[in-house]
């Protein structure tokens, strides 16, 4: 059984900086990818970023170069820096983790960037 709790989501003023964690409970040794999605208010839900076994990271188009996806394989957690934030990355963050072809995901976070 597999359980991610996410941490560190807030208020914070356009501009401003913010740090996701999300820890994961798992037995296996091995997870293949680890990132985020995010979902707006009555928007679907979308893809941010992941980061791979091996290190490479993705980014959303909109994200990159203002959000950094990491990994801490010994503690199982993967991270989310966000920085510039802008009022249109408001919403509720979700990590997730892919072993194999199953994916698990946390119960989200809420993250709020006012003008």
């Amino acid at each position: 059984q597999v359980q991610l709790v996410e941490s560190g989501g807030g208020l914070v003023q356009a501009g401003g900086s913010l740090r996701l964690s999300c820890a994961a409970s798992t037995s296996a040794s091995n997870i293949d990818v680890m990132g985020w999605y995010r979902q707006a208010p009555g928007k679907p839900r979308e893809w941010v970023a992941e980061v791979s076994d091996s290190g490479t990271s993705i980014y959303k188009s909109s994200v990159k170069g203002r959000f950094t996806v990491s990994r801490d394989d010994d503690k199982k957690q993967v991270y989310l820096e966000m920085t510039s934030l802008k009022p249109e990355d408001t919403g509720v963050y979700f990590c997730y983790l892919q072993i194999g072809r199953p994916r698990y995901w946390g119960q989200g976070t809420q993250v709020t960037v006012s003008s």
